[in-house]
């Protein structure tokens, strides 16, 4: 995750926030309503619908530090926006408030919007070129294979709850099963698998070891591509490196980067939302037990009704243009709105109304740059979530369902815990199961930071716990709660 952070960014915190000593309204300068703060991250769906009242397609909004944009809330309007990289393109530098200096370089957003030489942030030629050698990789993995990795891993997390009768699907199934997935598809030594997994979750969460987990991340690819380079195999790390595009050395890392880490929250978010369905909607229960819906089938539904990221940002606008009824001008900035175009009326008049099946949600985008591995992330819940069941034939909700709680963000939502209990039943080992030397997945730890690293950290929360102490009471920020990823991308900068 290459940012070009300075060094030195100051900590300062967008206007509005509470440490500017105000409570955030939900409307910003000119009346436009917010897309952060307390009230938008409460209740987004209530947003987006108020949002669609006042200004239909596309409404302006205002992001973290009240820039402006676009959300673009229709169904139509989203695909034209995906479909028209002409008009419409993933090029962040275009954006109006980078070349006018608005944007602090210790913005929440530049994580998400910050230019990367990635295929994501590409358009034209040099897209084709990055996103082909991802693409093709990805594409040379079989279904039956990836079932195979998904049948080992989910009946090795069942195992360690199986006796208990009991269990936690997000933090003890959901978070685990992607990526000790992925590492089998990179090609990497099974003793990678828990460290990684919990360096992912890390890395999401934005502790304060994230610069370790990133650095461990780093590392684990770095040493797989020397591997690889040595004795190749029939992974992605292999392909990439083979591939006839010519990636260099630091594109094939972070392209690798991508996919490991976006693959993995965006279906550890599909798992744990079609696993509460399961256990929680009558009609999905019904329908299972029954033989009249396949689990493939809930998953359609939960990709209209709970797509794994809420938003995307972004793509920029390269001339004046209208949409959805509104005057884009170059160099704005628009927010592709898929929770809100999955539930536009103008395509699901009833939201009651099943759609098994059907798959012209938004969920994986559209166009261009639709997502290049969502045929593994749905194999791979798929799969989980059938073999879960087998596993455990009477899992059911161990709290009401109303207890169940969600945290948000500006592009996602996920559920926090799905308690369960079952009866308790010793699971069988599964043949491909190998002893590693790692810990138990569920007690990793993070690895600690290279001794470098470390002083480097150390210095700048020295030379930041100075700045704290001469800042007025006012707008003082403490400091376990600053923005892990200046630390991160000013140390990893390139």
């Amino acid at each position: 995750m290459s940012t070009p952070f300075p060094d030195d960014a100051a900590p300062t915190p967008p206007p509005g926030c509470p440490a500017h000593g105000h409570a955030l309204e939900p409307f910003g300068p000119g009346g436009v309503r917010r897309l952060y703060g307390p009230e938008a991250e409460a209740d987004p769906a209530g947003l987006y619908e108020k949002l669609r009242a006042e200004h239909g397609e596309v409404a302006p909004v205002l992001l973290h530090g009240d820039l402006p944009a676009w959300l673009i809330l229709g169904h139509g309007a989203n695909i034209t926006a995906m479909r028209s990289p002409s008009l419409f393109s993933r090029d962040s530098r275009l954006w109006s408030a980078f070349r006018d200096g608005e944007v602090p370089m210790d913005s929440p957003l530049m994580p998400v919007i910050a230019w990367q030489p990635l295929c994501v942030f590409a358009d034209g030629e040099e897209h084709r070129r990055l996103r082909g050698a991802v693409l093709d990789g990805l594409n040379r993995f079989d279904r039956r294979g990836v079932r195979r990795h998904v049948r080992r891993f989910t009946t090795e997390l069942v195992q360690v709850v199986g006796q208990t009768g009991r269990a936690e699907l997000v933090t003890q199934f959901a978070e685990h099963l992607p990526m000790l997935v992925m590492t089998q598809l990179l090609g990497m030594p099974d003793e990678y698998g828990p460290q990684l997994v919990n360096a992912a979750r890390d890395l999401m969460k934005g502790t304060e070891t994230a610069i370790a987990s990133n650095e461990y991340v780093v590392a684990s690819l770095r040493r797989t591509m020397a591997a690889k380079r040595e004795d190749p195999g029939g992974d992605l790390v292999t392909w990439l490196m083979e591939h006839p595009a010519g990636l260099t050395d630091d594109e094939v890392m972070e392209h690798l980067r991508v996919v490991l880490l976006a693959a993995n929250e965006t279906t550890v978010n599909l798992i744990a939302d079609t696993l509460k369905m399961v256990l929680t909607d009558p009609r999905f229960r019904a329908h299972l037990s029954g033989g009249q819906m396949t689990l493939g089938e809930a998953l359609d539904q939960v990709l209209w009704d709970s797509p794994p990221m809420s938003l995307v940002a972004g793509r920029w606008a390269t001339v004046d243009t209208e949409l959805g009824g509104q005057q884009i001008r170059a160099g704005d900035l628009l927010l592709l709105g898929l929770a809100a175009g999955n539930v536009d009326p103008v395509v699901r008049p009833d939201l009651a109304t099943p759609l098994y099946g059907n798959r012209s949600h938004l969920s994986f985008g559209a166009g261009p740059h639709e997502c290049p591995g969502q045929d593994i992330g749905r194999s791979v819940a798929e799969a989980g979530i059938d073999i879960l069941l087998t596993l455990l034939p009477d899992l059911r909700l161990a709290v009401p369902e109303e207890e169940l709680t969600w945290t948000s963000a500006w592009i996602s939502r996920h559920l926090v815990e799905l308690p369960v209990e079952f009866t308790p039943r010793e699971i069988e080992p599964h043949p491909d199961s190998k002893p590693v030397d790692a810990p138990d997945p569920a007690a990793v730890t993070v690895p600690e930071p290279t001794p470098a690293v470390a002083e480097a950290v150390e210095e700048k929360a020295e030379k930041e716990a100075e700045k704290e102490a001469e800042a007025p009471a006012a707008v003082r920020i403490p400091a376990q709660r600053r923005g892990w990823w200046r630390t991160l991308t000013g140390l990893f900068r390139r």
